[in-house]
């Protein structure tokens, strides 16, 4: 399809040329109008009822449903389409709530998968298995599918969207990034007309709760994530959320999208929260700075970045306000200039609300005669092609290190020296000296330098008989 923009230009007219000009504008715009009534007519007489099977009845599947229901009205006012939840399918729910009495439970999750008149199956069971093998089930029966996966969409997305083109079905994940926030619709089709220079988001609740506490309270990683569990922002496992992992698999889908690339979770270097002390965050303070778990991607033209790692953001920031447990994305268009997301990350009504906008945006396509008006990842699928990520060895930017040492005269010109050796500008030196004979922290604020240079220089320093511990590195935010 071919976008054309067409100018007429006046020269020197006689009032009746320009009069009968004038004319024929209104006369074809009123015939685009008589077009338009009829179309609606047309949409009027073909309209019909979406139904929806729902495989999971956890937190978000709740959401979803709870939403269905309780926006019934304003979605047929929206659409003239209606949207009913025809059955749910999971094996830990021994009944459903009283409203949705007309809804038919079932353990059995083929029953949904291969039901003729279910249009649109929304997998909520998370995991790669068996919610890999629901989904190609669903598209093979010629279902549309949403999916709030985002592990399995950032391990298993290329085989799911080519399965789903093959069959000429849709697939919507707009809840696997950001929780309500609309981001993925933002960067599909709002920024559609831009080049994305770079994606920086806080896109883990967990993490920014726990550094957020940490940063305002002072109480230690430990004591955090523990209260952090309790109130049900962490699972009892948290690995994937405080070691960046939840952060990457969402890192991965919108550098697809963005940059028309098949980015997947092995492409991006991941490091997390859990080394950070207090400490840190009293130097940073000091230094006008906070400390966020970022995913962060710049795109160079010919390769792009792919990182998620504890970040420095000056405190003047968009991203540094971001607390508690929202998140916040931010992109930069070559068109649009900066555009910053913020929101609910989680939950079960905001992610509900996600997962509700992809049901209605193909119940809108298939009540409409359009499916795929929009490709899944915005580009189509043909320019669709590798990544080529920049070697983080090559990634420059301002460093803080914190080094545990025994406190011996010599020590820290044995250090700097180091630092020296592989080219590392340092811009201030501070230490947290104690009383006792136990080792002190050394803290290190450097000008830009080489992610290569640094990884020699730590693996030597931390080789030294006088470092007691490994030393703590994190990345200061670049300046744009």
């Amino acid at each position: 399809m071919t976008f054309t923009l067409k100018a007429i230009t006046f020269r020197k007219l006689a009032g009746e040329e320009y009069v009968k000009i004038l004319a024929k504008v209104s006369i074809s715009g009123m015939e685009s109008a008589k077009g338009r009534l009829i179309n609606q007519e047309r949409v009027k007489k073909t309209m019909k009822e979406i139904r929806v099977g729902l495989i999971g009845f956890g937190t978000v599947g709740k959401g979803l449903a709870q939403t269905l229901l309780a926006q019934q009205d304003r979605l047929r006012q929206k659409t003239g389409t209606s949207f009913v939840l025809k059955a749910i399918a999971d094996i830990a729910v021994p009944a459903l709530p009283a409203e949705f009495s007309s809804v038919r439970l079932t353990r059995n999750a083929d029953e949904i998968l291969t039901d003729p008149e279910i249009d649109i199956v929304v997998e909520l069971i998370g995991g790669m298995e068996p919610a890999r093998s629901f989904i190609l089930k669903a598209i093979d029966h010629g279902k549309h599918v949403v999916t709030a996966n985002k592990a399995l969409l950032s391990v298993h997305g290329r085989e799911i969207f080519r399965a789903a083109a093959a069959k000429n079905v849709e697939v919507g994940f707009e809840a696997s990034v950001g929780g309500g926030i609309p981001v993925i619709k933002a960067l599909k089709e709002g920024l559609v007309a831009n080049r994305i220079n770079y994606i920086k988001g806080i896109m883990n609740g967990t993490a920014n709760y726990i550094l957020t506490k940490m940063t305002d309270h002072g109480t230690p990683f430990a004591e955090v994530l523990k209260e952090a569990q309790q109130l049900g922002y962490a699972e009892a496992d948290p690995t994937y959320d405080v070691e960046g992992i939840d952060t990457a698999h969402k890192l991965a889908i919108l550098m697809t999208i963005a940059y028309g690339m098949n980015v997947q979770l092995s492409d991006i270097t991941v490091e997390g929260i859990s080394s950070i002390e207090p400490i840190d965050i009293r130097f940073a303070k000091k230094f006008g700075f906070r400390i966020k778990l970022l995913a962060i991607s710049r795109n160079h033209g010919d390769s792009v970045e792919a990182r998620v790692h504890p970040t420095m953001v000056p405190e003047d920031h968009m991203l540094a306000t971001i607390n508690g447990a929202f998140n916040g994305i931010q992109f930069q268009g070559d068109t649009v200039g900066d555009v910053l997301l913020y929101g609910a990350g989680a939950g079960m009504m905001p992610t509900g609300s996600a997962v509700a906008a992809d049901v209605v945006d193909i119940g809108r396509n298939i009540a409409n005669g359009c499916i795929n008006r929009v490709p899944a990842l915005s580009y189509l699928p043909e320019h669709i092609g590798e990544p080529t990520i920049t070697p983080m060895q090559k990634l420059v930017c301002p460093y803080y290190f914190r080094v545990t040492a025994i406190d011996r005269p010599g020590v820290l010109s044995i250090i700097t020296g180091i630092f020296g050796k592989y080219g590392i500008s340092l811009q201030s030196v501070m230490q947290e000296g104690r009383d006792s004979e136990e080792p002190v922290y050394i803290v290190f604020r450097t000008h830009k330098a080489t992610e290569d240079a640094v990884a020699k220089a730590i693996a030597e320093i931390d080789s030294l008989e006088v470092c007691t511990a490994p030393t703590v590195k994190i990345r200061l935010l670049n300046p744009e």
